[in-house]
């Protein structure tokens, strides 16, 4: 059986079964079922992937700036990756806007009761509050200890160790300009490490279809279907967004500018979108992605991993349109009038939001939370979408990791 079609069945299964055990959930053997058999698969799962994220980013960003530098095409694939990423998501935020102004999906919607002082809120609020000035973020792109950025990687760091491995690169290419030995011993060490992360993420993967079971059974489980009812509109008008931007945007990108057939292209990476739709996480799907980008897509090595690796954090379109929706829909569930220059605000807002969006789960939280506050939204109003995140979660995510290699499909377009 294939892997895509081993994923499909693990994840209509785990959500059937978490359905139809819903009901009895507060049973003291579903309990025990969901806390200590599946949620410990899906979690090990999890961990084995994002265990070797921090060193295969780092060692493959290297080897992608180097090979880029020898060949002097680092300047002109940066520029197209971060012209493309703009994009993308000025787009997607574009269609978000204009969806709830459209739908309308939070006019006359009943606040449910809102835990202001709930676990996961008061997590979120924490999160917010430590975010800082741009002046603030600009200066910590560039990491005093590249060390602590590594160990912070997965918590929001990120984005300062891939500048440093950027400027490595960099520096690598410059320093072995004279002298070959420097290039083969650095280079050579990266690729065993590279190579050693993807073996790692090739013993993940024969336990991918038990830990995408385990991982949409116990969301399914908790939340049932009140995961959509309270909610519906504002779920469908996400979902709508997401399906425009992945299936209409990407489709005229690809067909326009790459001159590849968008149907070929979304069959070729459809073990990587049931991936990321099922860890939501587009760090943890970044190694099946890198693969499927030379193996499938047959694009530059070099250019592929450059774009993807930075992609995995600073694409994340799908992330920008459910802020966008999110903080206007949240404004007219409190009956705040947004002028067209506010929205406008929320639009730059949400680009740069999803830029700077850790990509693990539920990352994105804490800057929509930042958002609500910069456009007088009371923050605690991100409490009536916890519910339906880790859902939306799982949509966002397949959304970004298909316009990471959608921009690496466009970089590494070979001209006539």
């Amino acid at each position: 059986m294939k892997a895509h079609t081993k994923l499909l069945i693990a994840l209509i299964s785990g959500a059937g079964l978490g359905l139809l055990l819903h009901p009895i959930a507060d049973q003291d053997w579903v309990y025990a079922l969901s806390t200590h058999v599946f949620s410990p698969v899906g979690q090990i799962f999890l961990r084995l992937i994002f265990m070797v994220v921090v060193p295969m980013v780092v060692s493959a960003l290297i080897m992608g700036v180097y090979e880029l530098g020898e060949g002097q095409g680092l300047g002109k694939v940066a520029s197209k990756t971060f012209f493309y990423t703009a994009v993308t998501s000025l787009a997607s935020v574009l269609i978000g806007v204009t969806l709830v102004n459209v739908l309308k999906p939070g006019v006359g919607m009943v606040l449910p009761g809102l835990s202001a002082d709930s676990a996961p809120l008061d997590k979120i609020k924490n999160n917010a509050a430590l975010g800082k000035s741009f002046s603030a973020t600009l200066v910590d792109l560039v990491p005093k200890n590249p060390l602590e950025a590594a160990v912070k990687a997965l918590d929001g760091e990120m984005v300062s160790l891939m500048v440093f491995a950027l400027l490595f690169g960099v520096g690598l290419v410059f320093a072995s300009a004279h002298d070959k030995r420097k290039e083969s011993i650095v280079i050579a060490a990266c690729t065993e490490v590279f190579n050693a992360c993807m073996k790692i993420v090739e013993f993940a993967m024969k336990l991918a279809p038990f830990a995408v079971f385990a991982l949409v059974f116990n969301s399914t489980i908790k939340f049932g279907y009140q995961l959509f009812s309270s909610l519906l509109f504002y779920v469908l008008a996400v979902v709508i967004g997401l399906a425009i931007q992945q299936f209409v945007v990407y489709s005229l990108m690809l067909k326009g500018i790459a001159k590849r057939s968008p149907l070929q292209f979304f069959l070729s990476i459809k073990d990587v979108m049931l991936y990321a739709f099922a860890t939501a996480s587009s760090n943890a799907t970044l190694p099946k992605s890198l693969a499927v980008a030379e193996k499938e897509l047959g694009l530059p090595r070099a250019s592929s991993r450059f774009v993807l690796t930075v992609g995995s954090t600073a694409n994340q379109n799908g992330t920008a349109l459910f802020e966008g929706i999110t903080v206007l829909f949240l404004a007219q569930v409190y009956h705040v009038d947004l002028s067209l220059a506010q929205q406008m605000q929320v639009v730059l807002l949400s680009v740069m939001a999803g830029i700077g969006t850790a990509g693990v789960p539920g990352g994105s939280l804490p800057l929509i939370m930042i958002l609500l506050q910069q456009v007088g939204i009371p923050a605690e109003g991100i409490g009536i979408v916890l519910g339906v995140d880790r859902f939306l979660d799982m949509c966002r995510t397949t959304v970004n990791v298909t316009g990471d290699l959608v921009i690496a499909t466009l970089v590494g377009k070979k001209n006539p």
